[in-house]
């Protein structure tokens, strides 16, 4: 059977391997010399934020574009330190990801709508992945109350808002009864400056 060395690392797959790095790989047959499953990374609680911190999340979330030397400039850090602090973010999943903010009638999603669900008790997994498969899914949140799933959906209009609801939604075995609350008007709150 033949083998590789490979590193990864962040120099990448290519980089030359150094004693202790290396991972062996299998070419041939799928699974031969596969390493056995190992279990899931325990629980890491995340670091704590500082001031500097919430001030950068704060200016990334009013702009997402915002530059490395305007951040830096707005908290009174040098560069290196608001680029190592975002980084630190990013890698501790505090921020998950920059986007846009979608004006959806402009869009071409005219209709919105809140969507309650009641699901069969301890089915929170399947549900959330099918939900997360519709078309026009923009928000999933698991609550407690009345009921145990909000959904916020856009679609192009009442009529294919309908189709979700009734067609897809109600198929879903787990799902045993919804409500929807038409979205008349919307405004997303920006954070302070």
């Amino acid at each position: 059977m033949a083998t590789e060395r490979m590193v990864h690392g962040p120099e990448g797959p290519e980089a030359p391997a150094e004693p202790g790095q290396e991972e062996l790989r299998t070419c041939g047959k799928p699974g031969a010399g596969a390493p056995a499953p190992t279990a899931p990374p325990p629980y890491v609680p995340p670091r704590p934020l500082d001031g500097i911190d919430r001030d950068i999340l704060q200016i990334l979330q009013a702009d997402g574009r915002a530059s490395i030397r305007s951040v830096a400039e707005q908290v009174h850090v040098s560069r290196a330190n608001a680029y190592a602090r975002i980084n630190r973010l990013l890698d501790d999943g505090v921020i998950r990801g920059f986007g846009a903010r979608i004006d959806h009638e402009r869009a071409g999603q005219g209709a919105s709508a809140y969507i309650t669900l009641k699901i069969v008790q301890n089915s929170w997994r399947t549900v959330r992945e099918q939900l997360r498969a519709l078309p026009g899914a923009a928000h999933i949140a698991l609550v407690s109350g009345d009921f145990d799933v909000l959904l916020l959906v856009h679609s192009a209009d009442n009529r294919a808002l309908r189709e979700l609801v009734l067609t897809r939604l109600q198929a879903i075995p787990e799902v045993l009864s919804t409500r929807t609350l038409l979205v008349f008007e919307e405004d997303h709150l920006d954070p302070e400056p």
